[in-house]
């Protein structure tokens, strides 16, 4: 009996982007541009604008929440494209899709059409 084990490569490694502090691919630089920008605008508020600590921080509190929106809803756990997806949908409608927000519930129905008959 011939035992010689067979090694194949499966290239599994270019499937996955890795993770990085729990999150896909490179979303952490998100999450990094975010937290910079809240510094850098409460440093620049609170120090050179002598503007109030609270009206400061929540200034600064912006940019790091869209960055963490964009993040968590958006692309960490959905499929690649879907947020551009989603910018396309809400911008130009369902394209080639059936509206079904807009289709009656029952459109061959009889009664619908005697409504529109008479």
């Amino acid at each position: 009996m011939k035992e010689q084990i067979r090694f194949t490569e499966t290239n599994s490694s270019d499937d996955s982007k890795g993770r990085t502090w729990g999150l896909d691919g490179e979303l952490f630089w998100f999450i990094v541009g975010g937290g910079f920008a809240f510094v850098m605008i409460l440093l620049l508020c609170f120090s050179a604008l002598k503007m109030g600590f609270i009206a400061s921080l929540i200034l600064a509190a912006v940019p790091l929440t869209l960055c963490l929106i964009y993040v968590f809803v958006f692309r960490q756990g959905k499929p690649t494209g879907y947020d551009v997806d989603c910018l396309d949908y809400w911008l130009n409608g369902s394209g080639f899709t059936p509206d079904f927000q807009r289709q009656p519930a029952h459109p061959l129905c009889l009664k619908n059409r005697q409504t529109d008959i008479s």
